[in-house]
């Protein structure tokens, strides 16, 4: 499961910038103690129902705009969640707003053997990483092998590579240029990775583009786009003007591609009617300035592999 949780930040300022600060108790959001629980309880409440309408529990939670190991740590034990055994993988990353990337996994499910964060270089400062989310890369081993799994590793001992990203938004002057540095970053990446290790990847994020857009080309075919066949079915995780886009998208190897799907995750209580244009959209945190109880203005996205 992929998820971008729109502006997780904790309720404090500890001075690391603007919206920080924004974000806090006494911000211009107001993001109290109380609002900060109330969203994660939220979260947890709606992977729970994703849980219940699978039959499973998502194994691996890929997260964007998450402020730090605070937030992680409270999603994870002062939640429903504290049952059910997540680990956390999470690195902090140069992003100007101060969000990262992170993944949550089942502890009874898979054991990490390696992580690593990549950054994205800047492509108007050649040699320096771009002041946004660093891809993150980790190497999981799935601790039902030897007949207990449902899927099929074909990797080195069962081992699966998952990478999160979050690439440049579509604001502010450049940013074609920036998501394109990003896809060149996350080819490389996984190149480097399908030659070192074998094992089979998982790339998923938030993307800012829809999976027609020839940036994604540069992959190349050893990268498998699964949100392809639901965009041409109109389906989106975000909605914008009115339009549903799908920026939020899985990759994943040739060896998983025939035994992989993906869908988009409406869940009820996190939808609200579009008062605006036809149909509903995602119910966020606020709406303007003012609080709504929300969670997310995206879906989440589920990868079924079997």
């Amino acid at each position: 499961m992929f998820w971008n949780l729109e502006n997780f930040f904790d309720y404090r300022d500890d001075g690391n910038g603007a919206s920080d600060k924004e974000f806090s108790s006494l911000g211009e959001r107001h993001w109290t103690k109380k609002r900060f629980y109330a969203k994660c309880n939220a979260v947890a409440k709606a992977v729970l129902w994703v849980g219940s309408k699978h039959g499973r529990l998502p194994d691996l939670i890929g997260l964007a705009e998450i402020e730090n190991d605070f937030v992680l740590e409270r999603l994870v034990h002062a939640t429903a969640l504290r049952k059910y055994g997540y680990g956390v993988v999470h690195y902090d990353s140069p992003d100007e707003r101060g969000i990262d990337v992170a993944l949550l996994y089942r502890k009874s499910v898979f054991d990490v053997v390696s992580s690593s964060r990549h950054p994205v270089p800047d492509p108007d400062n050649a040699g320096r990483p771009m002041k946004t989310r660093d891809i993150l890369s980790v190497s999981l081993k799935d601790l039902r092998l030897g007949g207990e799994s449902p899927i099929r590793i074909e990797g080195r001992s069962g081992t699966l590579t998952v990478l999160v990203n979050h690439h440049p938004s579509k604001y502010g002057g450049g940013s074609a240029l920036r998501r394109d540095a990003a896809i060149r970053a996350l080819r490389a990446v996984s190149d480097s990775l399908a030659h070192s290790e074998g094992n089979p990847i998982v790339a998923m994020g938030d993307f800012n583009e829809t999976p027609e857009n020839e940036l994604f080309l540069r992959l190349g075919p050893d990268l498998s786009n699964k949100a392809l066949p639901l965009a041409e079915k109109g389906k989106g995780s975000i909605k914008y003007d009115g339009r549903w886009e799908l920026i939020d998208m899985f990759f994943v190897s040739k060896s998983l591609d025939g035994r992989s799907s993906m869908e988009v995750i409406e869940i009820p209580f996190l939808t609200e009617r579009d008062k605006v244009h036809s149909g509903v959209k995602p119910l966020r945190s606020y709406s303007g300035p003012r609080h709504i109880g929300g969670v997310s203005d995206h879906f989440p996205v589920l990868l079924s592999l079997w």
